[in-house]
């Protein structure tokens, strides 16, 4: 039986992309009971909150919400659990090492599916500060507007 091909986004952290500037990103397997892996394809997963941690040589994804699976009854884990995050040991260390020198933080972006795997992007973040916010904002609004009289002005 063939496996399915493509990747099927269920959740995305828009806010990461407000509150922080990425400057690299990462995909990474996450260890998940088969209660939430059907919750997650129910859609019923939150990322806002989250974020990423390094203890003891072991990714974690903390905050991240899964709501409990309707039918799962006593096979239900804790919605807010840690998630445990699959990567190769040498990237973990690289990660660990530019976060505790460059002061860095490990953001999770999105999460679905690439096959019929739950896969994490990751992003390494630096934090912005209030006028860094307002600047993109700005710059976002010119764009906007400059767009918005392209097309006027091409029709």
């Amino acid at each position: 039986m063939p496996k399915a091909t493509g990747v099927k986004v269920v959740a995305q952290n828009k806010k990461a992309y407000h509150e922080y500037r990425i400057l690299e990103k990462f995909e990474a397997g996450i260890e998940l009971f088969g209660t939430e892996v059907k919750s997650i394809r129910q859609g019923g997963v939150n990322l806002k909150e989250s974020f990423c941690m390094i203890k003891d040589g072991e990714l974690f994804a903390r905050g991240m919400h899964i709501s409990p699976y309707e039918k799962g009854n006593v096979f239900n884990r804790d919605p807010l659990r840690p998630k445990r995050l699959l990567m190769h040991k040498r990237e973990i260390k690289r990660l660990f090492d530019k976060t505790r020198q460059d002061g860095l933080t490990l953001i999770p972006l999105s999460l679905y599916f690439k096959q019929s795997r739950v896969k994490m992007e990751i992003g390494l973040a630096q934090g912005k500060k209030l006028h860094d916010k307002r600047e993109a904002t700005a710059e976002k609004s010119t764009e906007r507007e400059m767009e918005r009289k392209l097309k006027m002005h091409n029709s």
